[in-house]
């Protein structure tokens, strides 16, 4: 199973090593926090971000202002994640190691007190009226609800296996929870704390999160690799939005956009909620885990859990590039933007799609390189960072470059997927998404002219379309072919020599690819006839008996008793 969380916390030794560059510069501040950096909670009144560091056993208090660590405060064993009260006044973390959730007090940056909660509590929400928390446990299989006014636990509320993420609606009626053991989200009625709906949203769920307007739920998905967007009033899923091994969700307060945090990729996939599409995506440090916006919808905050640090991004323009031939959806931030009469990105005019006094979305002119944005509204013209056009993607070959069974070299794999291939090409920088037919791939590293991916496994055996989608559009397609993993079904002669020497015939499916022969492990020379024919010379063997003979393809490997070894007479 997928998890959010690395728990009990990974040595570092045995840690992912750092990538290779980012696809994309580096954007905002970094800010050093505490050891393997977990959640990550920004104060409703946006002027403390609060950070779970899981294998520091402390809590970093950041100002929003300044962008720097102002407090370190001590916990018990893991802190996880956390959420903060509505008037700003607490802050609860989850102390997975412990099971408890810390009660802080924001004030003095001091433990009020540690609840005792369910095993291994993990994810946390408050109440929109500020009067109850609830706990998942993943463990236990339970949510604890605690009453914050008297700081104990009045209610354990029965839900999925392996629950991480809980939210509750904005109208407060509701508390989700995110099941990794069976791929449900159990729907808690807070009047009754009673599940009331279970709806299958897929592989491995891990954290929720709301539409301001809590009609619809999204819920990152870890083995299915999407963003589940759920219907709140059917608890239907309405459609599913690939992204790369997701972890936690933030939507911005002004229910634009959705970032998710995608932790082998080391990006932020930004997703535009009025079209349900990724529309970029921003990097980060290594490990990327817990995401947050400010109530202003500002800035975003990024636990790197690699790297010990916190990303700290602005999202005054999102995305921050486009094809050269326009037409980007783009979502400019700010404050007093009503009325705008003009975009400008350099000296070409943007079309104005939706406007208010925060935010301005428009498509994108035509355009070159990186251009300054500015607004132009009846109270002057501000800027708003630049924008970068990009090239169309192209890509000129696939290369296998390593394989768990055979196969390096070449543009085949295994149907079970696993292996790395480095697809070369032109503009492919910033590369957002990595396709094998439907199946999304993992970037692993990249440059302008080169793309590594882990190969994902494939919906079926035969060949399918690999391409790259970057800001500058989707490339063209390259070839690969997945391979079924082979089987024997007979050898001809059956017995023979200790001494080898004899040639053996055999039969099977999805032989092409063979290869290695092996009989009992010994290598064996071999030729292939065809798809389901091979012709092998039986090695020597030390002793007589009956013995595996295995053949390893591309596809994978075979093995089964089918000959046997005969001392000769004497």
């Amino acid at each position: 199973m997928t998890a959010l969380l690395e728990f009990p916390p990974i040595p570092a030794a045995e840690r992912q090593a750092p990538r290779a560059a980012a696809l994309l510069a580096a954007v905002g501040t970094t800010i050093p926090v505490g050891q393997v950096p977990e959640g990550v909670a920004v104060s409703p009144n946006g002027a403390r971000a609060y950070v779970s560091n899981q294998a520091s056993n402390t809590v970093s208090v950041i100002d929003t202002v300044s962008n720097t660590v102002i407090a370190t405060i001590p916990t018990g064993a893991a802190p996880t994640l956390g959420a903060v009260s509505p008037d700003s006044t607490r802050a609860y973390v989850t102390l997975a190691g412990a099971g408890e959730l810390a009660v802080i007090d924001t004030a003095g940056n001091t433990v009020l007190t540690n609840i005792p909660v369910g095993a291994l509590p993990v994810g946390v929400a408050v109440s929109p009226d500020g009067t109850r928390v609830y706990v998942a446990n993943n463990q236990s299989n339970s949510v604890s609800v605690v009453d914050t006014a008297a700081n104990t636990v009045i209610d354990t509320v029965p839900v999925g296996p392996g629950p991480i993420g809980v939210a509750v609606t904005p109208d407060g009626t509701r508390a989700y929870v995110a099941n990794t053991g069976d791929g449900t989200v159990s729907v808690i009625d807070t009047a009754t704390n009673t599940v009331t709906a279970s709806p299958v949203v897929g592989d491995v769920p891990v954290i929720v999160a709301f539409s301001p307007d809590g009609t619809r739920a999204y819920v990152s998905t870890a083995g299915s690799q999407f963003l589940a967007v759920l219907d709140t009033a059917t608890h239907a899923v309405i459609t599913t939005i690939p992204v790369d091994t997701p972890r936690m969700v933030a939507v911005s307060p002004d229910g634009t956009v959705a970032y998710v945090a995608n932790l082998d990729d080391d990006t932020i996939s930004v997703v535009n909620l009025a079209t349900n599409t990724v529309t970029g995506t921003i990097p980060t440090g290594n490990g990327p885990l817990g995401a947050a916006v400010t109530p202003d919808s500002a800035r975003l905050y990024v636990t790197n859990s690699i790297d010990n640090t916190v990303s700290a991004i602005p999202l005054q323009t999102i995305p921050g590039a486009g094809p050269v031939a326009g037409g980007t959806v783009v979502i400019i931030r700010g404050h007093n933007l009503s009325g705008a009469t003009a975009v400008r990105f350099g000296t070409a005019t943007a079309t104005i799609l939706a406007n208010t006094a925060t935010s301005i979305t428009v498509s994108t002119p035509p355009g070159q390189g990186t251009v300054p944005v500015t607004v132009t509204t009846p109270g002057g013209t501000g800027s708003f960072g630049t924008f970068s056009y990009r090239r169309v993607p192209v890509l000129t070959g696939i290369t296998v470059t390593s394989s768990p069974f055979g196969g390096v070299g070449g543009n085949q794999g295994p149907t079970s997927g696993g292996g790395t291939a480095t697809l070369t090409g032109l503009n492919l920088a910033g590369a957002s998404a990595v396709h094998f037919g439907t199946r999304a791939a993992t970037v692993v590293s990249g440059t302008d002219t080169s793309i590594t991916v882990n190969i994902p496994a494939g919906a079926g055996p035969g060949p399918v379309a690999v391409t790259v989608v970057t800001p500058g559009g989707t490339s063209n397609s390259v070839g690969f072919t997945y391979v079924d993993a082979p089987t024997l079904t007979g050898a001809s002669p059956d017995q023979g020599p200790t001494s080898g020497g004899n040639q053996v015939t055999l039969q099977g499916t999805g032989l092409a690819t063979a290869e290695a022969v092996t009989f009992d492990g010994i290598g064996a020379s071999f030729s292939v006839l065809s798809d389901t024919t091979i012709v092998a010379t039986a090695p020597p063997h030390p002793v007589a008996g009956p013995v595996n003979i295995a053949v390893t393809t591309v596809g994978g490997t075979a093995s089964a008793g089918l000959y046997t070894y005969a001392d000769a007479p004497t």
